[in-house]
């Protein structure tokens, strides 16, 4: 930053649909130097809250939001300059300053999220970036694309790939098979009806195992493995949350269930619960899902070990939440040699959405993508 640069602050877009967010917290106070990386604000949206970090290094000079406010995308929050930059010049930027326009409309939601035939499946998916490398995210149990809220804008110079999992989300609800390897050659099919010839995977649980799977059965397809809270390093898995989320029927029941996923349960929020029964709703959900938990998780324990099995051939980062309640982080110690693995404090089974700016480093840094 040089002497005369004045930084703004601004409200984050996180996910396709988010269009303003909720300033609830200020973590740092006016005259503190802040680094790269580090947490300035806490900012919740209808589907979650989470901290904004700074993308740049400075000395906050200036609040413009203050707790409470409700403010649009790109709106801005706070100002860093340095000492240098009188308070004149910082009261002339915050006036002047005018909200972005963005590339979005009330359609964009729709108009983002793709559609592709795969197996006689029709899939919904998400593509973005024309890079050279492909990234594709791979979501666990009863999620979808949208799990990678925090994630899929972390590779600029990248082709960013996410799709619906057969029965999850917005794809058709039917099942091609339930075994892992069915899974794997699935994501294997989907790669190829997009022309993928190979990618790194990034996975998350039931996700991990897949891309684990696949990274076994179709090796050349994969670049490297990037596993987060994955399934297919052990044995244990927490039935209290996989049953758990088949059977609740109601906001009551799913609430105690989705609070598993998190080390802060205030993360819970009353949508993202809505959204789930929305989901579970769908004609169909409730069966499939349980043909998963009968196939891949009966009596608590995973019937498949693929990523025990990896060699090492693929290079390969394990990240776990260490309260992780529904796949114990002591699962990364059957890692093969030569594996990264990195434990997250403050952060349970989705530490891609607790933790976000540290996984999406940690992935930066895996793929290539710095």
């Amino acid at each position: 930053m040089s002497e005369t640069t004045i930084t703004p602050v601004v409200m984050p877009k996180w996910g396709l649909s988010m269009r303003e967010g909720t300033v609830n917290e200020w973590l740092v106070e006016v005259g503190d130097e802040i680094v790269t990386g580090m947490p300035i604000l806490n900012v919740e949206t209808d589907k979650i809250a989470n901290a904004v970090e700074a993308t740049d290094a400075g000395i906050l000079r200036r609040k413009v939001a203050e707790e409470g406010d409700v403010l649009p995308v790109k709106a801005l929050l706070g100002v860093m300059a340095p000492e240098a930059v009188s308070d004149a010049q910082i009261d002339a930027f915050i006036a002047d300053w005018v909200v972005p326009a963005t590339d979005d409309d009330e359609d964009e939601q729709v108009s983002s999220d793709r559609y592709i035939v795969v197996n006689g499946l029709r899939v919904r998916y998400i593509r973005q970036g024309d890079g050279d490398d492909t990234v594709l995210f791979i979501h666990g149990f009863g999620g979808d694309l949208n799990n990678w809220l925090f994630n899929l804008d972390a590779f600029p110079e990248s082709t960013v790939v996410a799709l619906d999992l057969p029965a999850h989300g917005q794809t058709e609800t039917r099942l091609t098979g339930s075994s892992l390897s069915d899974l794997a050659a699935f994501v294997a099919d989907f790669m190829q009806a997009l022309d993928l010839p190979a990618a790194h995977l990034v996975g998350h649980s039931l996700g991990g195992a897949i891309a684990a799977q696949l990274a076994l059965d179709a090796p050349q397809r994969v670049r490297s493995l990037s596993l987060i809270g994955s399934g297919g390093f052990g044995e244990e898995v927490n039935e209290a949350y996989t049953q758990g989320f088949i059977d609740a029927q109601s906001r009551r029941d799913l609430k105690p269930v989705v609070e598993l996923l998190f080390a802060d349960t205030e993360l819970v929020s009353r949508q993202m619960l809505d959204d789930l029964l929305k989901y579970k709703r769908l004609d169909g959900v409730s069966d499939c899902l349980q043909q998963l938990q009968d196939s891949l998780f009966s009596g608590g324990k995973q019937s498949s070990q693929p990523g025990q099995q990896l060699n090492g051939s693929v290079p390969l980062l394990l990240i776990w939440g260490e309260d992780d309640a529904i796949i114990p982080a002591h699962h990364a110690d059957n890692a093969p040699a030569g594996s990264r693995v990195e434990r997250i404090s403050g952060a349970g089974h989705m530490p891609q959405m607790e933790k976000a700016a540290e996984v999406n480093r940690l992935l930066q840094q895996h793929t290539g993508s710095e």
